[in-house]
Parts: C-alpha cells; sequence; structure tokens
C-alpha cells in the first residue's frame, strides 16, 4: 500500500528544521487538503449541478476541449477539430495516445456513446444539447473522428464542447447497470482525467490521487500528488486547518474576519483573481410581491451596494446580469445601482400591492455562511423601513436547489453567486434567463418573457461576433428594465492557501481554475 503524507507533514517538512528523512518523503508525496463548503452530490458527469461537483468533475474527467485563463477554448481529448460551411457539422481528431484511467484508450466510441447518454438522462448540462443535436447525428467515423451534426445553427457550439465529458464506455458496459450505468458513475468516476477517486464520505470529504500516465502529462517537478477535499462551512475549523499548517486551499467562500486571520499566519497567502461570476439577489418575478415591477426595483433601491461590496463581501460593481469581463459583449451605459430609501418608497407607492403594508417577503441565503446573513440582514433593516415585512430564510444549498424546481416553492428573493459555466454570455443569458432553463437554481427569477426568449435565440444563431454582441446588449438593456434581479456585485474570487502551492489562474468557466493538475508545489518561488 502506497503511503500518503498528510498536508501538515508537508508543511512542516518546508521549514528549515526539517530532518533529512522527512525531506525524502516530502519529495515522493504532495497531499493537499482543500475546502468545500458544498457537499459532492454525484461524480456523474451527465448530472453535475454546482461549483463542487464540477470541481470534483474537472480533476476525473477529460472533455474534447478545455478553457484557458484567458479564456480561449483549447483541446484536450481532441487535438483539432473542423466546422462545415454551413456551420452545422463539427469534426472532431482525438489526440493519439490517451488513455483512461484503467488504461484503455480514448476512443470515438467513447464520445459518442458519452453525449448520447447525457442527452438520455436529460440532467446536468443536457439543456445546452436537448434539442440541439440528436442521438443518431452523433458519429464515429472511426477510432479516433467524431461528428457532430446541429439540427440548426449555434455559433457558441465550440464554448460548451468543454462539457462534453467523455466516459469509457467499455468499463461502464462491463458492470451490468442497464444501458447508461447510472448507479455505478453516481459513485464510480470513468474518465481519463489528471485524479482517480481513492475515498468518498458524502457530506464530509473526498479523496482523490494523481494518474501518472494522465495524456496532458505532469510539467512540473512538484504535481500534487493528494487532493483531500474537506467539506465545511464552519470557519472556524477552516482557521484551525490553517492554524496547525494543515489547510492547503480553502474554498471561496469565506468571511473577510477569515481571510485576514489566516493571512498573518507564517507559510499562508490569499489568491485574488477579478472575475465572471455575478452575485445576484434572485427575485421570482412571477409570484407576489415580487411578480411586480415595483416592487422589485423598491427592493433594489434598499440595498445599501457600497456597504456590501466595500465591507461584507468585497467585490466590484455588477450594474445588469452580465459581469464586465465579457468586454465585446456588456453594456456599458447601464447605470450603476443605487441606494435610495426616497426612491424605494416611491416605487412601493407606484406598485399594486401599495397601501397593503407591511408587504410581506421571503429572502433566503445560505445557511451557516456568514457574509450572506450580513447581507439578510442588512436588507431585513433597510425594507423594514418601507412597509416590507421581511421573513429570512437560511437553507442548506441542497434544500435552496429543491426549492428552485417550482416556481410555487421558490423564495421570492434568494441569494445566489453564478459564473459562467462556459465561457460566452450565452452561459449567463440562456442558463438563467430563457424559459426553457427554468426550475433550476440558475433560474430562480422566472422570467419567463417571450420577446426575452426570442433575443437570446437570436443570439444564438448569429455567426456574426458583433451583430451577436449587439443581441446581448438588447438582452442586458431588457433585463435592467424589469429589473430581474438585484444586482450586487462581481465576485473577487478569493482563496487563503499555502504559500507553496503555485499555478492557480482564473478561468472564466465554472470551477475550472480548480483543475489541480494545473497546480504545482514550490516553497523556493
Amino acid at each position: 500500500m502506497k503511503r500518503i503524507l498528510p498536508f501538515a507533514l508537508v508543511a512542516a517538512l518546508a521549514s528549515p528544521g526539517a530532518t533529512s528523512t522527512a525531506a525524502q518523503a516530502q519529495e515522493d508525496r504532495i497531499s493537499l487538503v482543500v475546502n468545500a463548503v458544498q457537499i459532492f452530490g454525484t461524480v456523474d458527469p451527465a448530472k453535475v449541478n454546482d461549483y463542487t461537483e464540477y470541481m470534483a468533475i474537472v480533476n476525473l474527467y477529460d472533455a474534447l476541449t478545455t478553457v484557458d485563463p484567458q479564456g480561449n477554448v483549447v483541446p484536450q481529448l481532441a487535438e483539432s477539430w473542423q466546422i462545415s460551411e454551413d456551420s452545422k457539422t463539427y469534426t472532431f481528431t482525438l489526440k493519439e495516445g490517451a488513455t483512461f484511467q484503467d488504461g484503455s484508450p480514448v476512443e470515438a466510441k467513447d464520445v459518442v456513446w458519452s453525449l448520447r447518454r447525457l442527452l438520455a438522462l436529460n440532467e446536468g448540462p443536457s439543456y445546452l444539447f436537448s434539442g440541439l443535436v440528436e442521438p443518431e447525428s452523433i458519429k464515429a467515423l472511426d477510432a479516433r473522428t467524431v461528428e457532430i451534426t446541429l439540427n440548426r445553427v449555434y455559433a457558441p457550439f465550440i464554448s460548451v464542447t468543454p462539457l462534453i465529458l467523455v466516459v469509457n464506455s467499455d468499463l461502464v458496459a462491463a458492470q451490468d447497470d442497464g444501458e447508461w450505468g447510472e448507479n455505478y458513475l453516481a459513485e464510480n468516476p470513468a474518465g481519463a482525467g489528471p485524479y482517480r477517486l481513492t475515498a468518498w464520505t458524502r457530506g464530509a470529504q473526498m479523496t482523490m490521487e494523481r494518474y501518472e500516465d494522465y495524456h496532458m502529462g505532469w510539467p512540473k517537478e512538484r504535481p500534487i500528488d493528494e487532493l483531500r477535499f474537506v467539506v465545511t462551512r464552519d470557519e472556524a475549523t477552516v482557521k484551525a486547518l490553517a492554524t496547525k499548517g494543515e489547510l492547503g486551499m480553502s474554498s471561496q467562500y469565506q468571511s473577510n474576519e477569515t481571510y485576514e486571520a489566516i493571512e498573518k499566519l507564517e507559510n499562508y497567502k490569499i489568491i485574488a483573481a477579478d472575475t465572471a461570476t455575478a452575485f445576484y439577489i434572485k427575485l421570482n418575478n412571477q409570484v407576489p410581491p415580487t411578480d411586480d415591477v415595483h416592487i422589485r426595483r423598491a427592493i433594489a433601491y434598499a440595498i445599501d451596494y457600497e456597504t456590501v461590496r466595500d465591507v461584507i463581501y468585497p467585490g466590484g460593481v455588477l450594474k445588469g446580469p452580465l459581469a464586465p469581463v465579457f468586454a465585446d459583449a456588456h453594456l456599458d451605459s447601464l447605470p450603476e445601482p443605487e441606494f435610495n430609501l426616497e426612491k424605494a418608497r416611491e416605487e412601493v407607492a407606484k406598485s399594486k400591492y401599495a397601501g397593503e403594508e407591511p408587504i410581506k417577503l421571503t429572502h433566503a441565503y445560505v445557511a451557516k455562511t456568514a457574509f450572506e446573513e450580513e447581507i439578510g440582514l442588512l436588507l431585513k433593516s433597510t425594507l423594514e423601513t418601507i412597509g416590507f415585512e421581511v421573513e429570512l430564510q437560511p437553507e442548506p444549498w441542497n434544500r435552496i436547489t429543491e426549492l428552485a424546481s417550482a416556481v410555487e416553492t421558490t423564495p421570492d428573493s434568494t441569494q445566489v453567486f453564478y459564473g459562467p459555466t462556459y465561457p460566452s454570455p450565452d452561459s449567463v443569458f440562456y442558463v438563467q434567463y430563457h424559459s426553457k432553463a427554468k426550475g433550476t437554481w440558475s433560474s430562480m427569477e422566472w422570467v419567463m418573457d417571450p420577446q426575452i426568449d426570442a433575443l437570446i435565440d437570436a443570439s444564438r444563431e448569429e455567426t456574426d461576433p458583433e451583430a451577436r454582441n449587439a443581441i446581448y446588449k438588447e438582452i442586458q438593456q431588457k433585463l435592467h428594465d424589469r429589473q430581474s434581479d438585484v444586482f450586487l456585485l462581481t465576485q473577487k474570487k478569493r482563496f487563503a492557501a499555502s504559500q507553496c502551492l503555485q499555478g492557480y489562474a482564473w478561468v472564466p468557466m465554472q470551477s475550472w481554475d480548480t483543475d489541480f493538475s494545473r497546480f504545482w508545489w514550490d516553497c523556493e518561488n
């Protein structure tokens, strides 16, 4: 049995007093403790939904393509691709020599089976492909060539190919678990990614081990050999791990106090990056009282944005649904959100609920998340000065995702972070605001607006980038005018991490920045 070196020992070995025997052990293995605040619900690539599940998947599986820190879609299991003149047929040539973690070759049949499985199960990222490609239009032309023919032009198609995560179809077939191996793949990865799953205790921790024959290689001298994900929202536990030298990297959802406390510790640093992730208060556009645009505007005017951005959870200005990182598509002319209680009162007076004070409002946020609780209390205190009665509703994240499945159970207002699940503004607009994407935590606004649906559909068919960006700007204006959400801030992603951990770079795709094959260990530089 291979000996697993705890991260605490690795950290100790980085100190000048390490013994020669320990130094040799350090050279053998790097084990990294990574904090996550949500449970890993599944490791099935056809069923993943949130940031922790994608964080697992990006380390266990590889796709046809991946995304670099500049937002470019680059080869992964596919070494190249061609697009037909009518922009409907995509032909991918697979990389020679890529293997699954059992050593068998990655072949075109595996890509075909994986995408057909995604369509058949109709979960996770399937909504990006359903109605766009039919199972019979996905073909293996030979062992290394895959052809995918779309039903219609979808301009951002290449940007969603990092979600065509390739499963070892022969391995699944050998499990005698039905056509699609749902039970097996829920707990047993069958991918070609950089790490293997070695242990998993639901709700507590997950451990992965480096796959030495990973097709992308391990170019750095000291790659991360083992990942130990520890699931906790208790910030005292996170600080205690750091104090003992056991924390490799925190989650991105700590309070200012926790970041500041860890940064003061020897051998720790704060990694920070501006992102395309936006922090919203999602307003249910279909139920009282937030079915009234004037109530939605009143809530937006009642937010003290500067206190939220500068004190409670530092971030950038968010004018509308799209973060300014998407510079060419961003509508710069939108005004900054304004904290103005007088205007809030005027909007209440214009609403159909005027005279019915107190206007009852539910406000949900993730339980045991200190900064979200602070924001909820701040919102409650201001709204109740202008005629609202606010019921704070802290819920576990998995409960919020359940509530989001139906318009009647979705709270009136909910704090939600949303980052692009693929590197295109289409991910922001379609996933959150198109009627076909309803019933998920991403789309708790329930906008259900035929005009916005039509604009999103038009943007997806427009192959000219300038014309497509013009449509994106029109979508932003319409969502701003109807106050679909409260646009709190753009996230400045922060992690508390060991000084020895190198290689982090933000990637404009959810959790792709935590592909740990891109990280390495270096205490000297």
